[in-house]
């Protein structure tokens, strides 16, 4: 059954213990040896289908260049065989800390796969990269993988549950470093206090503003998670050579909670899974049927009933004004009440783009549906009528959206809200929609062969039918799969499709 651990901030002269801290429990439930249950193993294989169709969309993308350029350009390190980098060949290795640096951007670039939130927001799809590169590189098999994965998830959805970042303003992939090495330490079977030790250095070495995900929004954004799975390889293996990490991490005087988040008086209430309790959180995850923010997955979907049953809306010249009533993170993070000007913006990057619902909406509404490609480009986004009906759209915080949204009840958890547009003959049309389609408890929820379909949808440009049925007879049977077939657990790109990708020059 699952227990709270209560998680405060301690002075240095209370001395506390190992076995009291967060990062102390996190090794505890990595090193449990209980099973993976098989709707668990279900979902994990889910999302690597899932990873690995985003990183085929993404493959050519600058961001994805880059970091492939920089893992291309460090061999293998002399303690295994190395991992392998999306898009390239099987046989072309690199160290796993670059492989998870590589992949783990060309799963992020794109915003498009799998999300948690509660206290905090989260893609724990972006612990599959770095486990699954220190899986390929010391030979592991696909039970250990699947047991690795599940820790991670596990770790992941816990720590997002009970603590906020954002609050203060701290990167959401502070509680990535954390889970991927935890990860890391259950598919290596690492003991208690190594892992303990790799789990307070992946922390204390992801942590950042959240300005990369403000204002003009960089190519960071999808770099920030695949460095903190980077730093977490690292710290892995500092742990292993004995090397030690701050202690209290967590808890101490100068340590997380008291100078990042709520301060020395602060407490928090952990949900951990106790010993000998399956790792159920992938579970209550989900995954993106369009390439957006979570927040917008819901909106998109209610904008494209509209387009069938209320057309006239799609026109600006009908149109007064569009009001999306919505939650607290979704109107200042998303929405107009951020007060980003970028966020109207018709030259704004894709990630800014991807960042505005008041522009997603819009175009959604136009379209009748959402396009990872087409719906970002910058002739799409400078539509004249788009930009009229964009510039007409606003949030506005309902405090009934935002007490659902933070809810820890699935069955009432809500990511939408209610739309209020208001013609300009002064007709008003309203409609609301709580979760997403493709939610577990949407319209049409996502299961295997939504799966299998977005991954054949974007994998088709870039790589042969023969290598898509490869990796997707790999990935179903991933708890069987032997050393070798771990290893080829990759997406290989067609002839030409990456020798045409940038391939910018740096320091390396």
């Amino acid at each position: 059954m699952t227990v709270n651990h209560h998680l405060r901030a301690h002075r240095s002269d209370e001395n506390l213990a190992r076995e009291g801290q967060l990062a102390w429990r996190i090794a505890e439930i990595a090193v449990d040896p209980v099973e993976v249950e098989q709707a668990v193993v279900d979902m994990i294989i889910n999302r690597v289908i899932d990873n690995a169709a985003v990183a085929a969309a993404s493959i050519t993308r600058a961001p994805v260049s880059a970091a492939r350029q920089q893992a291309l350009d460090h061999p293998v390190s002399v303690g295994g065989k190395g991992a392998s980098i999306f898009g390239c060949n099987v046989e072309r290795r690199t160290s796993p800390e670059w492989a998870a640096w590589a992949n783990g951007v060309a799963v992020r670039e794109l915003d498009y796969h799998d999300t948690f939130l509660a206290a905090e927001y989260s893609h724990p799809g972006d612990n599959i990269p770095p486990i699954v590169a220190v899986a390929q590189h010391v030979g592991a098999d696909g039970h250990a993988l699947v047991r690795g994965l599940a820790t991670g998830y596990e770790i992941q959805v816990d720590l997002v549950r009970a603590i906020s970042l954002h609050k203060h303003k701290i990167d959401h992939v502070a509680h990535l470093g954390p889970s991927a090495a935890a990860g890391i330490g259950t598919l290596l079977g690492l003991d208690t206090e190594t892992i303990y030790q790799a789990v307070g250095q992946a922390l204390h070495t992801t942590t950042a503003t959240r300005q990369s995900r403000k204002g003009e929004i960089s190519t960071w954004k999808a770099h920030a998670p695949a460095f903190a799975g980077k730093m977490a390889v690292e710290a892995v293996d500092r742990a292993m050579r004995g090397e030690t990490s701050p202690s209290p991490i967590y808890e101490g005087e100068d340590g997380v909670i008291a100078w990042m988040l709520d301060g020395p008086d602060a407490s928090y209430e952990v949900p951990l899974p106790t010993a000998g309790e399956p790792k159920r959180g992938i579970l209550d995850t989900y995954t993106k049927e369009h390439s957006a923010e979570y927040q917008a997955q819901a909106w998109i979907d209610l904008a494209r009933k509209l387009h069938s049953e209320s057309p006239a809306a799609m026109d600006p010249a009908n149109v007064e004004s569009i009001v999306l009533h919505t939650s607290h993170h979704t109107h200042y993070v998303i929405g107009s009440g951020a007060n980003d000007p970028q966020k109207y913006d018709p030259t704004a990057s894709r990630e800014t783009l991807d960042h505005s619902i008041p522009y997603i909406f819009a175009v959604a509404l136009q379209d009748g549906g959402w396009h990872h490609v087409d719906s970002y480009a910058p002739s799409r986004a400078g539509r004249e009528d788009t930009v009229a009906l964009w510039h007409k759209i606003t949030t506005a915080e309902d405090a009934e959206w935002t007490r659902r949204y933070h809810s820890e009840d699935p069955n009432e958890k809500a990511f939408g809200g209610r739309v209020v547009i208001t013609m300009t003959d002064g007709t008003v049309l309203e409609d609301e929609i709580a979760v997403a389609d493709a939610h577990p408890l949407g319209a049409r929820p996502f299961v295997r062969e939504d799966y299998i379909r977005k991954f054949r949808l974007l994998a088709e440009p870039v790589l042969e039918e023969a290598e898509i049925e490869r990796f997707l007879d790999l990935a179903e049977r991933l708890p069987e799969l032997t050393v070798e077939e771990v290893r080829e657990l990759t997406i290989v790109a067609k002839p030409g499709v990456l020798a045409a990708a940038p391939a910018p020059k740096g320091l390396f």
